[in-house]
């Protein structure tokens, strides 16, 4: 029977090639906390990185061996896992990972991309893209709009408010120089003297 109810994405692939695949993908994510891919594939590895976080949170012998077996290299990946992941983690019920999506990749592929990455990390993007919209909004001295004020107690319920204040800083330094220099390159530069090519 055609189009019929599946449970999971086969992705084109046999079920080892996609396995393995998945496991590439979530290593790289933890390796990473930040990966590119097309959105059908990440939304496949979000399930399997949220399984890997809460076997870490368990964090007992017969959990270890599983999330060894999804890691490559889990010599490498397992201590970070159960150490900064899992404490990142601890207080939080669910939803370790997100997935936003982008522009193609591939311009003649078109295929939908997206990038997976894990929530409150390093590379987090809506906490990026919120303290840049908090930092426009006070270099234009407006006030913040409904969902930035929505975006800015979720980004720092985890993470707090002095790692979300200096970014905003960093964003507004930035935007000063950027000024500026934009306003040296448009200033005259004194008398030029065009010289005749015949």
């Amino acid at each position: 029977m055609a189009g019929g109810l599946t449970k999971y994405r086969h992705l084109g692939r046999k079920s080892s090639a996609r396995n393995a695949l998945l496991r590439g993908l979530v290593t790289s994510l933890v390796e990473h906390e930040h990966i590119q891919t097309t959105y059908a594939k990440a939304k496949e590895a979000q399930r399997l990185a949220e399984k890997l976080i809460t076997l870490a949170k368990r964090d007992n012998e017969p959990c270890r061996r599983s999330a060894q077996g999804i890691l490559y290299l889990p010599h490498l990946h397992l201590p970070k896992l159960f150490g900064p992941l899992k404490e990142r983690y601890m207080d939080r019920e669910g939803g370790y990972t997100r997935v936003v999506r982008t522009e193609p990749m591939n311009t003649y592929d078109q295929a939908e991309s997206a990038i997976l990455e894990f929530v409150d990390g390093a590379r987090d993007s809506r906490f990026m893209l919120t303290a840049k919209a908090v930092a426009r909004d006070r270099m234009l001295g407006v006030e913040h709009r409904d969902l930035t004020r929505e975006n800015m107690e979720k980004v720092t319920k985890h993470r707090g408010e002095a790692e979300f204040e200096a970014m905003v800083k960093r964003y507004m330094v930035k935007d000063i120089h950027r000024n500026r220099d934009k306003t040296r390159e448009r200033a005259p530069k004194g008398d030029v003297v065009m010289n005749d090519v015949e």
